[in-house]
């Protein structure tokens, strides 16, 4: 930072020999500047960061490249212009109404010498909706009420949050992988008319001393320009854990930053023009997170794995729209056979199932031709009009030496032409057979982790 720094004190030279008029001494500071700002560039190892300085860089050579053209333009040899009209000189990169303080405008501002850290951080907001609703996530009620009263209520009715109400600053989801954690901030991100800023640990950390903490600060700087807004921070531990003896001093600088970033969240909020900012975090690992980090987040909601009910509405919404011959009691059958099992688990279950379709033709060595015409209606001769040829796996025919040729065929999978397969349906035996080879991702120990340590510190999201 040390050298942009260097960087913005140069170009601010320049802009001064140019207000004077003396362009050549203005021309060679810029290419000091160049030259510097070019040996950041190739030892800058975040894209967004580098996309950013190399935008400024060529907003620097352009108006270097303008400069050298007013000197041509002058006569050779010529050091100075008396009163330039450098507004005039509009170079792509710049407004036509600017000069080269459009590019000294941090040097000349210290409080925008973060910009390229806060246009970093601009390039996590999410512009596009994820389309996920409240009644897309299936159980989880206290949770969904919990980030209800959180992310809508004080940004539709911001007059409520007066005096000692105040709207949550901190909510912190924890629970087994694969339980809908990051279902729920997408909701969130779906459901609130604000920014919604989706962080990891690798947009705020950085191998520059001291760069790590003015990027926490510019994050929550960009969350209050962008209020009301979500700073969603996707496994949190990894950034936030419990401090100790052995960790360096950089990391516990970031730790302290968060801190202090956390506690100015919504210190506003009773000002008439109050716009509510929400740290929403995640994580499987709560017991690592450092206790003053635990303390900021007020509310701590244990998303727990899904019951049996939840599981039977997983499964039929897994099966949506699938050719499926299983009944109501097969659906619960497969839940009942699914404890233990995670919201991700159960997906992954139905994925693996529906594969067994597939797997079926590509084991089979005969198949049957289905004449299926363009209601649906499946027809046993192909004397009707507007019908369509479909070949499905079947066993061989009882007798080998005559059978109808026209009717079955001997072959294999991929010797069956484009759009002419028609697999099985699913069926029960197809998802026990599956669940035989499939274990869940959770132990028992793990549950018991997570409720000893949502009786000392959280909140259960059922």
């Amino acid at each position: 930072f040390e050298m942009i720094n260097n960087i913005l004190d140069l170009i601010k030279q320049g802009t001064e020999k140019e207000k004077i008029g003396n362009l050549e001494e203005a021309l060679n500071i810029y290419i000091s500047a160049l030259q510097k700002w070019d040996h950041i560039c190739k030892y800058q190892n975040d894209e967004r960061v580098k996309k950013v300085l190399l935008t400024r860089m060529e907003q620097l050579v352009s108006r270097a490249e303008q400069i050298k053209n007013l000197i041509n333009n002058n006569g050779k040899g010529s050091k100075t212009i008396s009163n330039p009209n450098l507004a005039s000189t509009s170079t792509p990169g710049l407004s036509s109404s600017s000069s080269s303080e459009n590019i000294s405008k941090s040097s000349q501002n210290p409080s925008n010498i973060n910009d390229p850290l806060k246009d970093a951080i601009r390039s996590c907001i999410l512009m596009e909706s994820p389309n996920i609703s409240w009644d897309d996530i299936i159980g989880l009620e206290q949770a969904k009420t919990s980030l209800k009263e959180a992310v809508i209520l004080p940004a539709k009715f911001p007059e409520l949050f007066q005096g000692k109400l105040k709207p949550w600053k901190g909510i912190l989801l924890y629970g087994p992988p694969g339980t809908g954690k990051t279902f729920l901030a997408k909701a969130c991100a779906t459901e609130m008319k604000g920014t919604f800023l989706s962080i990891s640990s690798a947009d705020l950390t950085s191998k520059w001393q001291g760069e790590s903490e003015k990027l926490i600060k510019a994050l929550f700087d960009v969350a209050r320009e962008r209020a009301p807004s979500i700073i969603f921070i996707d496994e949190i531990d990894s950034l936030c854990s419990s401090r100790n003896e052995q960790e360096n001093e950089a990391t516990r600088r970031i730790k302290t930053e968060f801190l202090v970033q956390m506690d100015g969240v919504n210190s506003n909020s009773n000002n008439n023009n109050f716009k509510p900012i929400l740290v929403l975090g995640t994580t499987n690992i709560p017991w690592e997170i450092d206790s003053g980090i635990r303390r900021r987040f007020e509310r701590r909601i244990y998303i727990p794995l899904p019951d049996e009910e939840s599981r039977v509405l997983l499964i039929k919404n897994g099966l949506k729209s699938i050719n499926h011959s299983l009944i109501d009691d097969d659906i619960n059958y497969i839940a009942k056979m699914t404890h233990g099992y995670s919201s991700s688990d159960v997906s992954i279950l139905i994925k693996d199932a529906l594969f067994e379709p597939i797997r079926k033709c590509s084991e089979s060595n005969w198949f049957k031709k289905v004449v299926i015409m363009n209601n649906n209606d499946e027809i046993t001769n192909n004397n009707a009009e507007n019908f369509k040829i479909y070949w499905t796996p079947c066993s061989q025919p009882s007798n080998i030496d005559h059978y109808d040729k026209e009717l079955y065929r001997k072959t294999s999978l991929y010797d069956i032409p484009n759009n002419q397969l028609l697999p099985p349906k699913l069926t029960k035996s197809d998802l026990i057979h599956v669940l035989s080879k499939t274990k869940s991702s959770i132990t028992n120990l793990d549950i018991d982790k997570f409720t000893e340590w949502t009786n000392k510190f959280g909140l259960s999201g059922e």
